[in-house]
């Protein structure tokens, strides 16, 4: 699978309303067949970051992702929102989901 985490500095004003105004790319990114997870979380040590961890199943879910009209829409809109070029890390894992933490399993 293809994993991917992003750093993305939205601008102060728009802080708390990331969600919703990337709620349409997320919510079309999600009902992509190829798409496992495209999950966001806020900081909790800065209010204006919010953190994209996503996953497709392979490198054709991937392409097709970044050539849906979707993704070139968000092209459009997200950076006007943003403080900084979003910081990205990619790379291709050799499993299909998440694997338990056995260090801290539950009893």
């Amino acid at each position: 699978m293809i994993f991917i985490t992003a750093k993305f500095q939205v601008l102060p004003e728009h802080a708390d309303q990331w969600p919703e105004i990337a709620g349409d790319f997320t919510r079309a990114t999600r009902a992509e067949p190829g798409c496992l997870w495209f999950d966001w979380s806020r900081s909790v040590d800065d209010p204006t970051e919010y953190v994209l961890v996503e996953a497709f199943r392979d490198d054709e879910a991937g392409a097709a992702h970044v050539q849906s009209a979707h993704f070139r829409a968000a092209q459009e809109k997200l950076p006007r929102h943003l403080a900084r070029t979003p910081r990205i890390v990619n790379t291709t894992v050799d499993q299909e989901g998440w694997s338990e933490l056995g260090e801290m399993a539950v009893k």
